[in-house]
C-alpha cells in the first residue's frame, strides 16, 4: 500500500513529466474519463484544457482522443465527447484521431498505439492527471512505446481522497495485470 501511494505521489520525479521537446511529438493522447451525458465531466475537461494548451504551444501535431461508451444510453463515446469539446474550442477535426472502444487506461494506450502504427506515428505525449500519470507511463512502457512523454495536470474538481482511493485500486490492478502480461497470461 505504501509503495502504491508513493508511486501515485511521485509524478514530479518522473523525467517524462518535465521533459522539454526539441520538436513537436506526433500525437498527444488524451486519456478518457467519464462523460456526463453529452458533455465531458469536469475532470475530463481538465485533461482537455491541458491538451488544448499543449497543442496551441506546439507540443504535438495531432490528438488521439481515447475512450469508449460509458453507458448504453449515452449518445457519444468519451472520444466523441472530447472531439466535440475541442472542436467547440476551435480545434479542427482534421487534427483529431478518435479511438472509441477503450474502457481502461491499458486499453486507451493499447488501442491508441494501434492507431499510431496504422498512421506511421512514432512520438507521443500522454495527457492525464498527476495522480494517474505514473500508472499511464508504466503501461505505455510495458506496451513498448518509445520514450513517451507525459503532460499532467492537478485536479481541482475531483476530491483528493476519491482520486487516491480509486488510483490505489487501479494501480494495484495494473501491477497484477503487468505480471500476467509478463507471463503471457494476458
Amino acid at each position: 500500500m505504501l509503495y502504491v501511494l508513493a508511486q501515485i505521489g511521485s509524478i514530479d520525479s518522473n523525467p517524462a513529466a518535465s521533459r522539454e521537446y526539441a520538436q513537436p511529438a506526433d500525437v498527444g493522447i488524451v486519456l478518457g474519463a467519464s462523460m456526463w451525458g453529452d458533455q465531458p465531466s469536469p475532470g475530463l475537461q481538465e485533461r482537455l484544457e491541458l491538451a488544448l494548451q499543449d497543442y496551441k504551444e506546439g507540443k504535438f501535431r495531432l490528438f488521439i482522443l481515447s475512450g469508449g461508451l460509458d453507458r448504453a444510453d449515452y449518445r457519444f463515446t468519451e472520444a466523441e465527447g472530447m472531439a466535440n469539446y475541442l472542436e467547440s474550442k476551435g480545434v479542427p477535426r482534421s487534427a483529431m484521431l478518435l479511438e472509441n472502444n477503450a474502457t481502461s487506461t491499458y486499453e486507451n494506450l493499447k488501442f491508441s498505439q494501434e492507431i499510431m502504427k496504422e498512421k506511421g506515428l512514432k512520438s507521443v505525449i500522454i495527457i492525464t492527471h498527476t495522480y494517474h500519470g505514473n500508472r499511464a507511463y508504466e503501461i505505455a512502457k510495458a506496451l513498448g512505446y518509445d520514450n513517451p512523454g507525459l503532460s499532467v495536470t492537478k485536479t481541482r474538481v475531483i476530491k483528493p481522497m476519491q482520486a487516491t482511493v480509486r488510483e490505489v485500486l487501479a494501480y494495484t490492478k495494473w501491477k497484477l495485470d503487468h505480471i500476467a502480461i509478463a507471463f503471457g497470461w494476458k
